[in-house]
Parts: C-alpha cells; structure tokens; sequence
C-alpha cells in the first residue's frame, strides 16, 4: 500500500522559502499524480497545486499561481513543493495526496494522504 510522508515545514518569516517534500512508500510514485493541499484553521482543505504522474503537467490554485512549484522526481519516488514569498495567509498545515489517476484534470480521485506538515509564517 502506498504510504506517504511530507516533510519540509517549519517557520518563516514573510516573504521567506520553504520547501517541502512528499516521500513515497510500499509503492512506486509515478503511476500516480500527485496532489499538495493545505487546511488553515476553520477553513476548508484548499487544493494548492497538483502534477501528474509523467511531471509534464501541473496546476495551480490562483492563490499560490507564480509564487509556489510543483515538482516531482519519480526515480526518488518523491514530489516537491517550492513555496517563495510566503505570506501569513499562507500559514496552514500542507498535506500531500496520491490521485489514483494520472492527470490533474480534476480535483477528484485523491485515495493516499499523508500524515501533513505546518508551515506557519509569522515574523
């Protein structure tokens, strides 16, 4: 079974980096796109960014649109989220997911989730 762990948050300052990891096991990666999402206290889960399973496409929230990076490397069985000028709004805790399809068309279809990690940014 597909197990994953994220690893990669902390604290930082606005207008700070950070990159988080999503790390594959019990199963390869790359039958699978790969979703981030991140929920923030009393608001709904928010999908950030996915890629699907190749790596050649990825989507982004309009929140996160030319700030955060989706990126993947199969062979390491682990996918990257690159988030640059971090804002406090985007303080939330990130969690990654394995669609069990292998595009991002749609926000459906996500089966594996890992355990998640805060990130908060506050100075």
């Amino acid at each position: 079974q597909l197990q994953l762990v994220e690893s990669g948050g902390g604290l930082v300052q606005p207008g700070g980096s950070l990159r988080l990891s999503c790390a594959a096991s019990g199963s390869t990666l790359d039958a699978y796109a790969i979703g981030w999402f991140r929920q923030a206290p009393g608001k709904e889960r928010e999908e950030v960014a996915c890629i699907s399973s190749s790596g050649t496409n990825t989507k982004y929230a309009d929140s996160v649109k030319d700030r955060f990076t989706i990126s993947r490397v199969n062979a390491k069985s682990t996918v990257y989220l690159s988030m640059n000028s971090l804002q406090p709004e985007d303080t939330a805790f990130y969690y990654c997911s394995a669609k069990l399809f292998r595009l991002c068309v749609s926000s459906v279809g996500y089966a594996y989730w890992g355990q998640g990690t805060q990130v908060t940014v506050s100075s």
